[in-house]
């Protein structure tokens, strides 16, 4: 075991400017089996969350660069008492995530009387494990692994799922190459107890996987969708130049050359993938909207299950118009050059 207090006073960390205090978050970090309170008919019983256990989470939220979306940190304390009767609500900051997964599992009766009708928010609770979590703010979306966690008084959290001890300290540095430096220190040098030091980049990479294998499964899904496409508008085109073989012979005899004939064909296969790629926007638009979660499971060992937030944008768009117009190139090119080399006389018989 280190000495946590020992690790923070190293050169290198930075301080607090208001409270001279070593900008250190003192962690640690749980992975909890939640059984869902109300599922829904095809959605799983139990799910994989993650929680941030913290001393001071003004403290962490300085180190890690985040900010709430509304509500507070948590206090000192990290309860609130209970009515009577009844026991104690822990108190709880949850990722903007997170709070729309659990929000999903509220009866129609109670997301009739919701404020919030998206996702959890500042005085809703939950259960976990035997524990029901109050929640007092909202960490505003960074697109990080803070969207996905729950954030809790570590004293407390730790002894209902028996992680007492810190699992991570993460401190900041004045920048890259700083940081590197007391990784190595740490590493290489710190002989005090046995640590495993890493920069945040590092880390962060390392956790990184589940994107990875949902880039590459997209990938390979467009490819296929793709190709299909391709085949798709040659099918098409061949189907056009057959039935205007007489109109082609026509334009060549009216004095219309090889290449404006290809050019012809060319521009109306480009001109139907645009329409079909933009008909294909507007409809997961309306259909699915420019927003939309999803829970997959990653990280190391598989323990730990990440809410990705999947995001439409006007470059997103843009690309997948450019996707549709490379489509109709590659398949109107081959029947292009088919009504290209038609003879007029041929064609007009």
């Amino acid at each position: 075991r280190a000495d946590v207090g020992q690790i923070e006073l190293q050169p290198g960390i930075l301080r607090d400017e208001a409270t001279n205090q070593p900008l250190s978050s003192r962690e640690a970090y749980i992975s909890c089996n939640q059984l869902v309170e109300n599922p829904a008919p095809g959605r799983p019983l139990r799910r994989i969350v993650q929680i941030r256990g913290v001393d001071d989470p003004e403290m962490s939220a300085k180190v890690h660069n985040l900010t709430l979306t509304s509500g507070v940190w948590f206090s000192q304390e990290g309860v609130l008492e209970g009515a009577a009767g009844e026991q104690n609500l822990v108190q709880a900051v949850v990722g903007e995530g997170i709070a729309r997964e659990l929000g999903r599992d509220r009866t129609k009766e109670v997301l009739a009387s919701a404020k919030n009708k998206q996702r959890l928010d500042v005085g809703d609770s939950f259960l976990l494990g035997e524990e029901r979590l109050a929640i007092v703010g909202v960490i505003k979306s960074t697109g990080s692994v803070f969207d996905s966690e729950i954030w809790a008084k570590r004293a407390r959290i730790g002894k209902s799922f028996g992680e007492e001890n810190y699992s991570t300290v993460v401190v900041r540095t004045a920048g890259p190459d700083e940081a590197k430096k007391v990784k190595e220190f740490f590493n290489k040098d710190y002989k005090d107890s046995a640590l495993q030091a890493y920069t945040e980049t590092e880390y962060f990479e390392s956790l990184a996987q589940t994107n990875k294998q949902f880039l590459g499964a997209t990938i390979i899904i467009t490819a296929i969708l793709s190709i299909g496409g391709v085949f798709g508008v040659m099918n098409t085109m061949f189907a056009a130049v057959s039935q205007r073989s007489k109109d082609i012979g026509v334009l060549r005899i009216l004095g219309f050359s090889r290449l404006e004939v290809l050019y012809t064909f060319l521009l109306e296969s480009l001109v139907l993938a645009l329409f079909g790629g933009t008909l294909g926007c507007l409809l997961g638009c309306l259909v699915h909207g420019t927003k939309a979660t999803s829970v997959v499971s990653g990280g190391q060992g598989s323990s730990k299950n990440v809410v990705l937030e999947l995001l439409v944008s006007g470059d997103t768009i843009s690309i997948g118009l450019l996707v549709t117009l490379l489509m109709g190139l590659l398949g109107g090119i081959i029947p292009s050059l088919l009504a290209m080399r038609l003879r007029p006389l041929e064609s007009l018989r």
